[in-house]
């Protein structure tokens, strides 16, 4: 093995994985609370488009989402997005049918006795949810939300499938080269170490949160 060589890009492959995932982030978790909304909501109008995509998203897998998006969307509309953006955008529009799920659980988990403190002390619906609901559906959610976000880490592995040079992809090019089973072992270190940092995020997050009951 030539470390010198294997090292860096493996390193700047990593750094691929974690654009995907932090784009994905940013686009998922505002998106899922919309869809979150909408899948409360009383208007059908509303409430069955939201059922039907988080059905679709949660219920076909997340490769067919990929390669349809890179490779299906030029013969019907005509439109060929790049590697990279195709895969931020199939990655984004799944997990934001997860953490829309994730986020209505932890809202139908709070007491309606909350709503109605809030009323009592004046606060409109908006700022009962903002102040009152939401930190508490935060802490609610952050242990699944942390599942998710590892999950996340692991599945941009599959953006390799429309040749993205992550950091599977990388790892299976070394592991050819020199016929050798180290780099899977580096590898796993790599995903190790990003989840690793993922649960410390959340632990400290947890702290913040603990004084909300």
């Amino acid at each position: 093995m030539n470390f010198k060589v294997f090292i860096p890009a493996m390193l700047s492959a990593s750094l691929k994985t974690l654009s995907l995932f932090s784009l994905t982030l940013l686009f998922s978790l505002p998106l899922g609370l919309i869809l979150c909304f909408a899948r409360m909501s009383k208007k059908k109008v509303l409430n069955l488009p939201a059922k039907i995509y988080i059905l679709l998203m949660r219920g076909t897998p997340l490769m067919l989402q990929l390669m349809f998006i890179f490779y299906g969307l030029n013969p019907i509309f005509g439109v060929q997005p790049p590697r990279f953006a195709s895969a931020v955008i199939a990655f984004a529009l799944n997990y934001a049918a997860y953490f829309a799920e994730i986020y209505r659980s932890g809202i139908i988990s709070i007491p309606t006795g909350q709503y109605d403190a809030g009323k009592v002390l004046g606060f409109s619906k908006r700022k009962t949810f903002t102040i009152i609901i939401l930190p508490q559906v935060i802490k609610r959610v952050l242990p699944t939300m942390s599942n998710e976000f590892m999950t996340l880490i692991k599945d941009t592995s599959l953006a390799q499938t429309i040749v993205i040079v992550e950091i599977m992809r990388t790892t299976e090019k070394y592991a050819n080269v020199y016929v050798s089973a180290i780099p899977f072992g580096v590898a796993a270190i790599f995903y190790l170490v990003m989840n690793a940092g993922i649960g410390k995020a959340f632990s400290f997050t947890e702290k913040k949160l603990s004084y909300y009951k």
